[in-house]
């Protein structure tokens, strides 16, 4: 597959449901997260982005969490946003969507003032963060059964 594809905020409804549909794939269908907990309160006030192929075929998302909510993750400092629920789909992974969508979310960060993006990877894709300037910090932690660390990068 070597469809052109772009990034953009999930700003419409249609847009938001796109993103829960790649995220539904990913995590709950291909990785056995509980669905009622791959969706939460954040959704509603998140920055969302998405990755769509030229014939409108969603191919990933993410999304990041500001404010309060950020805080909440990432030990208490409102100036650090919280990328999250990253997810690209199967048919579209090794075209650089992931990195793209990263990108965006920190371009997302930098317009809401923030300082630093915090993450809670995936033991399995920390080379994929660390590639992208991310540094990891703390013990591994189970999320949802899987391995996580946390990860940061300065803006």
């Amino acid at each position: 597959m070597t469809a052109a594809y772009v990034v953009r905020t999930a700003e419409d409804p249609a847009d938001r449901e796109a993103c829960f549909t790649v995220r539904k794939e990913v995590f709950v269908r291909e990785q056995g997260v509980p669905e009622d907990i791959e969706y939460d309160v954040h959704d509603a006030d998140a920055v969302h982005v998405l990755a769509v192929r030229d014939d409108g075929m969603p191919l990933g998302t993410g999304r990041l969490l500001f404010g309060e909510a950020a805080a909440a993750k990432n030990g208490g400092d409102p100036s650090v946003g919280s990328l999250g629920r990253l997810a690209v789909t199967r048919a579209a992974r090794g075209l650089g969507v992931g990195a793209a969508l990263v990108r965006a979310i920190e371009d997302a960060a930098r317009a809401h003032g923030l300082t630093a993006v915090d993450l809670h990877a995936q033991t399995h894709a920390l080379g994929f963060y660390e590639r992208l300037g991310y540094e990891a910090y703390g013990p591994e932690f189970p999320d949802a059964g899987i391995p996580h660390r946390s990860m940061r990068r300065p803006l």
